[in-house]
């Protein structure tokens, strides 16, 4: 929060009284009354005065009050909802064994789809998104394993 002329003087009387009582000394002293002047913030102000005993000023005092309206004038949050992507990735990743893996490879698409987009908007179902990569690539990988044993058994065999 920007700084006001008179928040600057507070903070020079704090650094005068630090010096009187011999806290400070001349150079240390002069050169924090020169950055007083020259800050723009609380932030800046706070940092010349945060050792000595009278410290910042305290900060309930700068903190935005609510406004007076009543609830029902406020308006609505939004909703974070849930990508359908993410959705469709795990409802294609749970139906790999029903279909012999036919729903594997748009499970793995929607999935690197779905996670793409959460990135992007916040949404919600990154762990959905995630199962449904998990079970297409498990389906996958595990036609591919089969597809080797018989091209293994069949070269074997000959």
């Amino acid at each position: 929060m920007r700084a006001s002329h008179a928040d600057r003087e507070r903070t020079v009387d704090v650094l005068k009284a630090g010096f009187a009582e011999g806290r400070l000394q001349q150079p240390e002293y002069e050169q924090r009354i020169t950055r007083a002047y020259k800050a723009q913030t609380h932030a800046e102000l706070q940092m010349l005065v945060a050792d000595l005993p009278q410290g910042p000023v305290p900060q309930a005092q700068f903190v935005p009050q609510r406004p007076m309206v009543p609830a029902t004038f406020m308006p609505m949050p939004m909703p974070v909802t849930t990508n359908s992507s993410a959705t469709g990735a795990l409802v294609c990743g749970i139906m790999t064994p029903v279909t012999w893996g036919l729903t594997a490879i748009p499970a793995v698409i929607l999935g690197h789809k779905a996670r793409a987009e959460i990135r992007r908007s916040g949404e919600r179902g990154d762990g959905q998104a995630l199962t449904g990569l998990i079970l297409g690539w498990l389906a996958i990988g595990g036609w591919a394993l089969l597809l080797l044993v018989f091209i293994l058994s069949a070269a074997v065999n000959l």
